[in-house]
């Protein structure tokens, strides 16, 4: 049952291409957010849509993966986990940021023309 204790599965659009940094390490890096669209009818049976923006971080060799074949409009499923992680701002705010660490991915389809 460990295994379902942080797990996340998303199906989405890329809003952008992915970011790729190379790190000193060596070590690759890829972020990129997708868009989950949905929709549902209110009460006075009006169609109401809403769309839910998810940041995505994968480490090497997935972010290789992600380098080559994933662009912005693809549809693609990831799963992974959630990290939450705490910083200041230059203001000496604390501020949080949730990301989903993809362990997995699965492409649908191809970019959208633009």
């Amino acid at each position: 049952m460990n295994h379902l204790r942080n797990k996340v599965q998303l199906i989405g659009r890329l809003g952008q291409n992915p970011e790729i940094v190379n790190l000193e390490s060596g070590k690759k890096l890829a972020k990129f957010s997708i868009a989950i669209n949905e929709s549902y009818k209110n009460q006075k049976g009006e169609k109401v849509e809403t769309t839910q923006w998810h940041n995505i971080i994968a480490w090497d060799p997935m972010a290789t993966i992600i380098e080559k074949y994933v662009t912005k409009g693809q549809e693609i499923a990831i799963e992974g986990k959630l990290n939450t992680n705490k910083f200041e701002d230059k203001t000496g705010t604390t501020r949080y940021v949730t990301e989903i660490v993809a362990n997995e991915i699965q492409m649908f389809s191809k970019p959208n023309p633009a």
